[in-house]
């Protein structure tokens, strides 16, 4: 049973999005809370805000690391997820849920052409963490 849902895209930077309809919830995957450790702080961009895809959008600060977050898609952000920015734990405990971090309106759907099924992830993990 994989640990990623299907219905989500990935990118090799381990985020994942899940699409609803022209809005994109954005997050960071079970492997990349894993490498990070216990999560102490997320930091989130604001409502409104404006990016192209590639762009790092944040960070996730960990008691041994601080990882940024990158969207894999260009929009503005609609959405920023308050609970995980009181209680950050929420990426360790439900990454691939409670653990969201953004909501974003994608401007161009050809930006989700560029990312990966569950499938082609986990075979990305296996390959580049043999």
């Amino acid at each position: 049973m994989s640990s990623y849902p299907s219905e989500y895209l990935y990118t090799t930077e381990h985020e994942w999005i899940r699409v609803e309809e022209d809005v994109c919830v954005l997050g960071i995957t079970d492997f990349a809370q894993k490498q990070l450790g216990e999560v102490v702080f997320v930091e989130a961009p604001e409502v409104g805000q404006v990016f192209d895809s590639h762009d790092e959008i944040g960070t996730i600060e960990s008691v041994k690391a601080v990882a940024e977050v990158y969207t894999p898609v260009a929009g503005e952000v609609v959405e920023v997820n308050e609970e995980v920015i009181e209680n950050p734990e929420l990426i360790n405990d439900d990454p691939h849920g409670e653990g969201w971090l953004i909501k974003i309106r994608f401007s161009s759907s050809a930006d989700l052409q560029k990312l990966m099924s569950a499938e082609a992830y986990e075979a990305f993990l296996a390959q580049s963490h043999e």
